[in-house]
């Protein structure tokens, strides 16, 4: 058994989740579908890291970080987190991309909310409506 896997009343589990040395296991995701991994991480170069991009380096960051707080994805900030840093973003420009992606994700609690309510008013008022 790895480090992180514990037997539990029998069982199997993760000690913690979020680990960063989860990272190397992408070899063994690798080995096992290496055309993909090689097209994803080529992709992923491209889209955030390639020479002449239109939108500066830390603008990049920036956005992939307000994707990765809306995302969750934990892997992702810290490695956003530690390139903004190093692209010289500031604690400032950092507040206000947490609270950016903290407005669009409320936003979208919203607006799906309008579906709900146009789905609760065809059911209660509408074609739907029973009586």
């Amino acid at each position: 058994m790895g480090g992180d896997i514990v037997e539990e009343k029998g069982t199997l589990v993760a000690e913690h989740y979020h680990d960063p040395t989860d990272r190397k296991y992408s070899r063994q995701i690798r080995q096992a579908a290496p055309e993909a991994f090689a097209a994803f991480m080529a992709f992923d170069e491209a889209a955030l890291r390639r020479p002449g991009m239109a939108i500066p380096r830390k603008y990049v960051e920036l956005m992939a970080l307000s994707v990765a707080l809306t995302t969750q994805c934990v892997y992702c900030i810290e490695a956003h987190t530690k390139a903004a840093a190093e692209e010289g973003a500031t604690e400032q420009e950092i507040g206000e991309t947490i609270m950016i992606a903290m407005a669009l994700r409320a936003g979208g609690g919203l607006t799906h909310g309008f579906q709900l309510m146009k789905h609760y008013v065809h059911e209660t008022e509408g074609e739907g409506a029973e009586g």
